[in-house]
């Protein structure tokens, strides 16, 4: 038992050992490339990176090589593999103002379009799940719509329409747990008022009915819980959201459920009228 105890160790330790030796061995690589004087050499081994995908590595060496390519037909397609080293390496941020650099040093370039479309795309990539801030979100969605006004016949149209789909998707299941919340917590008008606007916001949204519906029981609830003289009118407001989901929503499955809450309120009505 001992023997195999001290194997094991022994082969631990040798693991270590030359896993220690590798690093040992890659950074002293990278040291000689990054010591070098020669600026062919160097920007020969940042290309070599960039295609192994050691983005960081030539990240670095495209920084020490700007100044001296700085003119050089190469420095277009040097900015351009720079701006995707952010990228690769998950720096949404960094990506974003590189790309936005490349468009302004080279307005006309033949990957203007493509970068356009992936500073627009770096901006979604930083959007966030529904929960937390959406500024990132808005501003994908808003890149994406100047980018398909500025790019009309590009073929990444589609990629960009779906992305703006999914970024609204997003904003439409945060207002949605805002106005959820606001029922839930028995603010009835705020809740009503709130699912108005999600249906005008999202017009075209599969839930438009169930969204209607919220608006029905939301002033249902907010009439009931109002002082008598204030009920009648408010009862009123039910009739006419009902009304207006039978005009939108006849075939909805959840018609059934809005009519419960127009004949109570009916009823209730009828009982104020005695």
């Amino acid at each position: 038992m001992p023997e195999t105890l001290n194997f094991a160790h022994f082969m631990k330790k040798s693991w270590f050992l030359l896993l220690f030796l590798f690093i040992l061995v890659g950074c002293s690589r990278y040291n000689k490339v990054f010591k070098s004087k020669d600026p062919e050499y160097k920007l020969r081994m940042a290309e070599q990176y960039f295609a192994n995908k050691k983005y960081n590595v030539a990240q670095q060496l495209y920084e020490d090589l700007f100044t001296y390519f700085k003119g050089d037909p190469r420095y277009e397609d040097m900015i351009y593999k720079y701006a995707y080293c952010f990228y690769n390496q998950n720096d949404y941020l960094s990506a974003e103002n590189y790309f936005k650099n490349f468009l302004e040093i080279f307005p006309k370039s033949s990957k203007a379009e493509e970068v356009d479309y992936m500073r627009c795309y770096s901006f979604y990539k930083q959007s966030p799940k529904p929960d937390l801030d959406q500024s990132n979100t808005v501003k994908a969605i808003g890149a994406m719509q100047t980018f398909i006004a500025n790019h009309p016949g590009s073929a990444r149209i589609a990629d960009a329409n779906k992305v703006i789909d999914i970024c609204r998707g997003k904003l439409e299941i945060k207002a949605l747990k805002a106005s959820t919340l606001y029922y839930n917590l028995g603010q009835y008008k705020a809740a009503a008022i709130s699912f108005t606007n999600l249906i005008n916001d999202y017009p075209d949204s599969p839930k438009g009915d169930e969204y209607k519906l919220m608006v029905v029981r939301a002033y249902y609830q907010y009439a009931i819980l109002s002082v008598e003289e204030k009920q009648r009118e408010r009862y009123e407001q039910v009739i006419t959201e009902y009304n207006d989901f039978a005009d939108r929503y006849p075939d909805s499955k959840l018609i059934k459920d809005a009519e419960r809450y127009y004949n109570l309120t009916q009823n209730n009505l009828k009982a104020l009228s005695k």
